[in-house]
């Protein structure tokens, strides 16, 4: 190779071209691959060992670094495998959708804004594809992931907060409010609902760091957490257990001992749905009126039955 400066950046475009054709070539070889043995990836619902295997390949492509142009192309074909096999993302076990709103939610803080753009975009039609799957009931499934990848994201992802995953959760709103279809149904308010959670969920944690030595102000946003997961009962249990410590700490047993009541509520609701338990959460109703908040839980079926210690 030369060593000049043109040289170099001519070497480096040659390779991100390749790398690009790569991709593509890829992309298009999948395509082809679902197409022909589209029966064998649609056995048991979409669960089977070769779908997990092709949809790991298409993971792949957002968990590793790629141009733009091929990024692009990326989301185009995982719109088309989500419209293709529906039922591998909302029915049974629900591990390749959490996967997939993990991945596709990273990218929405990415710092091309058409990569977010794309992100966003991508989030939406899976959160509309699951509503209409349902026949424009509900959309709990990809509801329940975000919120759960959220919350996976703040500690793994630094700046998940900022600006730019903010302008993503603001195109998702844009799309439900101009999407014509689905204008007389609940969906563009449940859509908005749960960019609101994760809006509280960023701030309170981003809040929490600077106010640590606050015993009341760390309460309060513990709480505001807790209820902004309120429809996910692992992640509320979590962080009314955490509440329950700070009061603990700060020898607030009084409030400490009704945080408890609440994850005891919770988990009485819990296995009320599950059939496991004759009586849910009003049965403590004698003790505080607010526990009627626990059995605002989603559920979701292919979910993995919660452990709560």
């Amino acid at each position: 190779y030369g060593h000049s400066d043109a040289d170099v950046l001519h070497q480096s475009l040659l390779e991100a071209n390749i790398a690009t054709e790569v991709c593509l070539t890829a992309l298009d070889t999948l395509s082809l691959f679902t197409l022909a043995f589209k029966n064998q990836l649609l056995a048991d619902h979409g669960h089977n060992p070769l779908m997990k295997k092709v949809f790991d390949v298409y993971l792949c492509f957002l968990q590793k670094h790629q141009s733009e142009t091929a990024l692009k192309n990326v989301f185009t074909a995982l719109r088309s495998l989500i419209y293709k096999f529906p039922s591998t993302f909302y029915e049974r076990r629900a591990d390749m959708c959490a996967a997939l709103c993990y991945e596709v939610l990273k990218c929405c803080n990415s710092k091309l804004s058409s990569i977010r753009t794309e992100a966003s975009q991508l989030l939406y039609f899976l959160m509309r594809n699951n509503f209409d799957y349902t026949g424009k009931k509900s959309f709990v499934r990809t509801h329940l992931q975000v919120i759960i990848s959220v919350s996976q994201l703040i500690a793994d992802v630094v700046g998940i907060g900022g600006t730019r995953f903010q302008q993503s959760l603001s195109i998702i709103n844009n799309c439900a409010n101009s999407d014509r279809l689905i204008k007389h149904t609940t969906f563009s308010s449940d859509v908005k609902d749960l960019t609101k959670r994760i809006r509280t969920v960023l701030m309170a944690t981003a809040q929490m760091k600077e106010h640590e030595n606050d015993p009341e102000m760390l309460v309060d946003l513990q709480y505001s957490l807790a209820k902004s997961y309120a429809s996910t009962p692992e992640l509320r249990k979590t962080w009314l257990d955490s509440m329950a410590r700070i009061h603990v700490k700060n020898g607030d047993l009084s409030e400490a001992a009704m945080c408890y009541v609440h994850v005891t509520a919770l988990v009485a609701e819990y296995l009320t749905r599950k059939g496991m338990f004759r009586q849910g959460c009003t049965a403590f109703r004698v003790i505080t009126p607010n526990i009627d908040e626990e059995a605002s839980m989603m559920e979701d079926v292919g979910m993995q039955d919660v452990h709560f210690n």
